[in-house]
């Protein structure tokens, strides 16, 4: 199957098939979801923290972004990947959000990029990256890029004036000319407002069910980050647990000699070669 264009997702919103997403920050993760079918990979800067170490998304580069978009298309060559735009690689210019978005295509290959906002600044950023060509996702609700202004990582539209204006938000974000908007950390109900009036895919992260389809942190639904779980995410698996005992097996079996085995795990001589190999070392 080739790669899905934003004339597949918008069929798939006409018919009601959830369109899948789900992150990624390198080659062989990349690979494994193509395998699995998901519809859409988004490099998102939540890598900072899921693949960097830091505590917030705030100090990843461009050419952090950059390089882990050109992992994730070498693993996926024919999935829909979206870049994230970081931290200050939008904000102070329509001009440099365009040199910046240009980037993800022309270095990594990437069919779209995501930034995030809702308020005029945003919708003219969208607007001339866009009319440059390039495909924009919105993003609003939960926007970690503005957590000082929303006060935390925390759910956003639980008031009904905060509801409205992520509604409002979400039209001027369409209106500006985004293909798409993640919505993310709202109450269902302002997730299926947003939907039900949106002409264009509306993709949820903690937005709810009736969303036109769904993102996770592919790190949070396998179990692999645990500094802290999102009340959004299910688990579907476990990986950190197994991969941290069979780091531990190994450790042990090192420290005991069991591993290598000799038998199994080294490549062989013939006893011919091992003969004249020990009689030459020893003269």
């Amino acid at each position: 199957m080739g790669k899905k264009t934003i004339g597949d997702f918008k069929s798939m919103v006409a018919n009601g098939e959830k369109i899948v997403w789900l992150t990624a920050y390198d080659y062989l993760t990349a690979k494994m979801q193509e395998k699995a079918g998901v519809d859409m990979i988004l490099i998102g800067d939540s890598l900072g923290m899921v693949s960097l170490g830091y505590d917030t998304t705030f100090p990843v580069t461009m050419d952090d972004m950059i390089r882990h978009c050109q992992a994730v298309r070498r693993g996926a060559p024919n999935t829909f990947i979206v870049g994230d735009m970081p931290y200050m690689s939008y904000q102070r210019s329509d001009e440099e959000a365009i040199a910046n978005a240009g980037r993800f295509v022309k270095e990594a290959g990437a069919d779209a990029i995501k930034l995030e906002g809702g308020g005029a600044m945003i919708a003219s950023r969208i607007r001339a990256i866009q009319q440059a060509g390039i495909l924009v996702m919105g993003h609003i609700g939960l926007t970690p890029q503005f957590m000082g202004q929303i006060g935390g990582y925390r759910a956003q539209g639980r008031s009904a004036s905060a509801a409205m204006k992520l509604v409002k938000e979400a039209k001027a974000v369409e209106e500006a000319g985004a293909f798409g908007i993640l919505v993310e950390g709202v109450p269902a109900v302002v997730g299926k407002a947003i939907t039900e009036r949106a002409g264009i895919p509306i993709l949820g992260i903690g937005a709810g069910s009736y969303t036109h389809g769904q993102l996770l942190i592919y790190a949070d639904m396998v179990g692999m980050y645990d500094n802290f779980t999102p009340k959004f995410v299910k688990k579907y698996a476990n990986v950190g647990e197994v991969l941290t005992n069979a780091f531990k097996e190994y450790a042990e079996e090192v420290r005991k000699g069991q591993f290598p085995n000799d038998d199994e795990h080294t490549y062989k001589m013939s006893d011919t070669e091992i003969k004249e190999f020990l009689g030459a070392i020893d003269k």
